[in-house]
């Protein structure tokens, strides 16, 4: 049994007062993991945010389809914010996500300007409600694509 303070287990010391940048919000599609991996890594976050990962990114967070999993994200940053004091959460959306279809039908990801509009306002919607929810948090959303480059979502 591992306990607070138990000297067998130093790690756990170690993870309970670690600082984190980020807690970074991404789709449970295969095809992006790795891609998110390496964006991450490419800002120099490799072991510095903590990961939820969940269908739709933040599609999964807002939408009225997938209401039952809200509250779940919301309670996982709150403890994200609480055991590593992250400052900024980072939301990666994508491109030709089939949660996004599910949530808003097929013509809200028809073509990439449907798409595009989908998601910027889906990740609208979430720095709307992290503001409210968490008014310290810094917020970044991007959209990424099938080839890893991510387009920033304002």
């Amino acid at each position: 049994r591992l306990q607070k303070g138990n000297r067998t287990c130093g790690w756990w010391n170690q993870l309970e007062t670690r600082s984190l940048k980020a807690m970074v919000l991404a789709c449970i599609d295969p095809r992006f993991q790795e891609l998110v991996t390496k964006y991450t890594a490419g800002r120099g976050l490799t072991g510095k945010y903590s990961q939820f990962t969940v269908a739709g990114a933040a599609i999964g967070v807002v939408a009225p389809r997938f209401e039952n999993w809200h509250d779940t994200f919301w309670d996982n940053l709150g403890a994200s914010v609480e055991l590593h004091r992250i400052t900024t959460v980072i939301a990666i959306n994508h491109r030709y996500c089939g949660a996004a279809k599910i949530a808003y039908g097929a013509a809200a990801v028809a073509d990439a300007t449907a798409e595009t509009r989908t998601h910027r306002e889906a990740l609208a919607e979430f720095r709307k409600q992290l503001a409210v929810r968490f008014p310290k948090l810094g917020i970044e959303t991007g959209l990424m694509a099938l080839d890893g480059t991510l387009e920033r979502i304002l």
